[in-house]
């Protein structure tokens, strides 16, 4: 029996107004993949800012299960996001010391909680599965809990990076959210290091997207949400790459400028008392 949480059971009343409001047609496929008790690791595709949502939707209406994800800081900085992540027991991701996170994590997991990931490490603007990060499995193995993959296609066309969808392209749109085979990765299970491990679960979730893009009722040739290799407009992994870093350089730099401007104002403010 899952424990009662006012606030996560508020979100999810919300999630599903607003994808009702939009008519959402979920396919989900694999959810016998998905342990009615214990941890797991879910580590999940990103190509749209409302995946999180997507995947915690079809789990609490399949089994009421509750997701722990892991999210920026910058997210619970936010006055009225914050309180929201907190009081659905996410954990907050500092990208300049995770060690914190990554503990909170493990002992999730060891609690029987279900956490979500992004391996990938943001939203991907290819729409194809870049490189991932080897969090997703050391924090499986740290925890000794299956990893299961899950891809999700379609949640991109409702909100994404570099394309704001008008409301009429919202509507009724398809999403496909494929459940993959749970495996381990641990030592003790024989299983491979950490970065074959990664790799492993790259190609597999890579396998999970070119299923279900291959199963989309919507032709996507010639669209903006269809990756360059299946003849959409999206941009190439190389470009979205050239992209992404750039973007990062100039936060980067905003960053740096901002706490020049804050250490000097502050030396400013001692000078004159």
């Amino acid at each position: 029996m899952h424990k009662r949480e006012p606030i996560y059971s508020t979100a999810i009343g919300a999630g599903r107004a607003l994808f009702g409001l939009l008519r959402v047609r979920p396919a989900v496929t694999g959810l016998k993949h998905l342990p009615a008790t214990g941890g797991a690791v879910l580590a999940i595709t990103h190509f749209g800012y409302l995946d999180f949502a997507l995947v915690e939707w079809v789990t609490w209406r399949h089994n009421r299960r509750h997701i722990r994800f892991m999210a920026k800081k910058g997210a619970f900085d936010q006055p009225l996001v914050g309180p929201l992540l907190r009081g659905m027991k996410h954990i907050s991701v500092d990208m300049d010391s995770g060690g914190d996170a990554y503990a909170q994590a493990v002992t999730a997991l060891g609690a029987g909680e279900l956490l979500g990931v992004f391996p990938e490490g943001g939203v991907n603007a290819s729409f194809t599965v870049r490189e991932l990060k080897t969090g997703a499995v050391r924090m499986a193995q740290a925890a000794n809990v299956p990893i299961i993959p899950v891809a999700v296609w379609g949640g991109h066309r409702l909100m994404t990076k570099n394309h704001r969808s008008s409301l009429r392209e919202r509507l009724g749109v398809p999403v496909s959210i494929r459940w993959g085979e749970p495996f381990r990765a641990d030592a003790a299970a024989g299983v491979e290091d950490v970065t074959a491990a990664t790799l492993r679960l790259h190609d597999t979730l890579q396998h999970l997207v070119d299923a279900v893009q291959a199963e989309y009722p919507v032709p996507g040739a010639g669209q903006w949400w269809q990756p360059a290799h299946l003849g959409g407009t999206a941009p190439t992994p190389e470009q979205a790459a050239v992209v992404e870093a750039e973007r990062r350089r100039r936060k980067a730099a905003e960053k740096l400028t901002a706490e020049k401007l804050a250490a000097e104002k502050l030396a400013a403010g001692k000078s004159r008392s």
